[in-house]
C-alpha cells in the first residue's frame, strides 16, 4: 500500500512555490470522492457510501455521514434556504473550513506545501516521515485556537478517523498517506484495494 500511496502522493500538488491549477482545486478533489454520482453535491447517504467504500464500519460510516453533512451543509450553501437533506456543495467547500486545523488548506482551498511540511518537521520526532499516535495528539493540541471548541472537535474527529483507518501495522501514520488524503487520491486507492480483496 505504501508504494501505491507514495505514487499517488507524488502526483498531488507540487511543493514548489508556484500555484498550479491542481493546487487551486485540491480541497474540492479531497471531497469529490464522496460525490458518488458526480453531480457536484454530496448527500448524507453518499458520505455513508464513501466511508463504507474505504472500509469504515457501519457505526463510523453512519456517524460520519451525520456529523459531516449536518456540520458542512449550511456553510457550503450561503444565502440559500435550509435543505433538510443536508447537501454539501463541493464548489463552495472552502467556506466550510474550520478553525484549529493544520493550515494545509488555505482560505481558498489550495494546498499549502509549507504548512504540510511543518506538520512533520514539528511533530514527527520518532520517525521523520510518520506520526505516532502520541505525536498526532500533540499535533492536535498545538493547533487548538482558544475557545474554538467546534474546531477542536472537528480536527480531532478528522485526524482520529484518518489514523484509525490508515495507520500501518506499527501504528504509524505515514507522511505519504497524509499527503494523499489531502487531494483525495488515497480514498480512491483504498476503495480499489478493498474491492480487489473482495474479489479474491
Amino acid at each position: 500500500m505504501a508504494d501505491q500511496v507514495s505514487n499517488n502522493a507524488s502526483s498531488s500538488p507540487s511543493s514548489s512555490g508556484g500555484e498550479s491549477e491542481e493546487e487551486k482545486n485540491v480541497l474540492q478533489k479531497h471531497v469529490a470522492f464522496f460525490d458518488r454520482n458526480k453531480d457536484g453535491v454530496v448527500y448524507p447517504w453518499e458520505t455513508f457510501m464513501g466511508f463504507r467504500a474505504i472500509g469504515a464500519n457501519l457505526f463510523l460510516s453512519t456517524v460520519s455521514a451525520v456529523f459531516i453533512n449536518l456540520g458542512l451543509s449550511s456553510k457550503t450553501r450561503p444565502g440559500k434556504f435550509p435543505n433538510f437533506l443536508f447537501p454539501i456543495e463541493i464548489k463552495n467547500i472552502q467556506l466550510a473550513k474550520h478553525g484549529s486545523d493544520s493550515g494545509v488548506y488555505d482560505s481558498e482551498g489550495r494546498f499549502v506545501s509549507k504548512k504540510f511540511e511543518e506538520i512533520f518537521k514539528k511533530h514527527a520526532l520518532t520517525y521523520p516521515d510518520a506520526l505516532t499516535e502520541k505525536e498526532l495528539k500533540a499535533l492536535l493540541k498545538s493547533n487548538r485556537e482558544p475557545k474554538d471548541y467546534k474546531g477542536w472537535v472537528a480536527a480531532w474527529t478528522e485526524w482520529t478517523t484518518l489514523y484509525n483507518l490508515c495507520k500501518d501495522e506499527n501504528g504509524l501514520l505515514k507522511k505519504e498517506t497524509v499527503k494523499a488524503v489531502y487531494d483525495g487520491s488515497l480514498f480512491e486507492h483504498m476503495e480499489k484495494q478493498r474491492a480487489s480483496k473482495k474479489k479474491k
